[in-house]
């Protein structure tokens, strides 16, 4: 009763609710929520700039359900950890136009167990992935934000493996599908993102990725996996497509199927390298894309070929527009960015966005359960026919990071 009576009674409580009509402290760690990170919002003049929320919680999932409007032109998107886009662009037109949404958050420590930890690169030290805070921001255009429940969640988990294009990019202009795959689902199933920039399937296992995984891994729960980016650079004796690369993904493979869950497989995304002709993507990959396609027959493991979609998306966007999928900016975009931004890797919001469609329409062609869980508003998507990127609506996070992911 001693360590109770000292530990912040929000980290007691089964369940948490917040009224951000009435005055809430700064986070800290004896109340163990409030705002975070940027201002409090001003309750006597809502202004459209964004803020954040946080509730010091155990790892688990918890449904969040919020409360918008309250405001004139009420616009908000929601955005949750490490920049996962949970819902966007919700409308409260007016004053008295109050609109209920739903979404399950994952949230994780590098807690395995005992002394057991996570190998966290020191760049992710700062994550609010890995915090021992469930973290919300609000943003949009307008911001209109009245209530917050939380409480825990028994739902399904989809487990995320993978480098720079899978992880929940932290911060501004870098994203991921990782982070935006979220969008799609609805609150009968978790999305918990365990990929980091530059890490291959092997590093991925060493630095104790999969066992925090296996820890809550449980049958009707999901694992994808994607590399190939990092492994191709490895130059190990046994490296390469056909040796450690099938090798380390059989172990995903093994592992998951014991805990009786679902492994599915994600050929490498490209990379925007074009032929001369400026019309054809080369092969940058070798033989990687067709040695976890090989893997995944042997197995009987559920494939999306991403490698081939985003050639299609790439292709059909053309040598140009291409660039408005990934991290490429002129000089001054953002402050202190004297030089251009010319990154042929690593996505930006927008082209995070597209890729992530081209995974859940991966699930629905595989006849996945996993389907079900879609939210109401999802439609079919052809990366032939990808979105119109001048008409991408983005509200930028306030934190923002020159510095290129690790990985290429």
């Amino acid at each position: 009763m001693a360590l109770l009576a000292v530990l912040p009674m929000v980290m007691q409580a089964q369940s948490f609710d917040f009224d951000l009509t009435k005055p809430l402290p700064v986070y800290n760690d004896h109340d163990g929520y409030g705002y975070d990170i940027l201002p409090a919002p001003n309750l006597k003049k809502p202004t459209a700039e964004p803020f954040y929320f946080s509730v010091r919680v155990p790892d688990g999932n918890y449904l969040v359900r919020v409360e918008l409007g309250g405001v004139k032109n009420g616009n908000t998107t929601l955005r949750a950890e490490g920049r996962r886009l949970m819902l966007e662009a919700i409308q409260t037109p007016h004053k008295n136009d109050m609109r209920m949404v739903e979404f399950v958050v994952n949230k994780r420590s590098p807690l395995i167990e005992g002394d057991k930890r996570v190998k966290i690169k020191d760049r992710e030290k700062d994550y609010l992935t890995w915090d021992d805070k469930l973290t919300l921001e609000f943003n949009g255009p307008q911001p209109a934000v009245r209530n917050i429940h939380i409480e825990k969640a028994d739902v399904p988990t989809i487990y995320l493996c993978g480098n720079s294009t899978v992880v929940d990019q932290n911060n501004e202009p870098w994203a991921s599908w990782g982070q935006m795959i979220t969008r799609w689902f609805g609150p009968q199933v978790a999305v918990s993102n365990h990929a980091e920039s530059g890490l291959t399937a092997r590093t991925f296992i060493s630095s104790f990725r999969l066992d925090k995984i296996l820890q809550t891994l449980r049958a009707g729960d999901y694992v994808f996996v994607e590399f190939g980016h990092n492994d191709e650079k490895e130059h190990r004796p046994g490296d390469g497509p056909w040796y450690h690369y099938t090798y380390n993904l059989k172990i995903f493979i093994d592992q998951v199927r014991a805990k009786g869950a679902q492994v599915v497989f994600c050929t490498p995304t490209q990379r925007r390298a074009f032929d001369d002709d400026q019309q054809t993507l080369k092969n940058t990959h070798g033989d990687f894309p067709a040695a976890m396609k090989l893997v995944a027959e042997k197995e009987n493991v559920p494939l999306i070929d991403l490698n081939l979609m985003t050639k299609v998306l790439f292709e059909t966007l053309g040598y140009e527009d291409s660039k408005r999928a990934l991290v490429h900016y002129p000089a001054n975009t953002f402050p202190d960015q004297p030089k251009a931004l010319a990154d042929n890797t690593h996505f930006n919001p927008y082209g995070a966005y597209e890729v992530a469609k081209c995974v859940v329409m991966g699930i629905k062609q595989l006849g996945l359960p996993l389907a079900s869980y879609l939210r109401p508003d999802w439609r079919d998507f052809d990366p032939a026919q990808p979105d119109d990127w001048r008409t991408f609506q983005w509200s930028p996070a306030k934190n923002a990071d020159l510095v290129k992911p690790d990985g290429n």
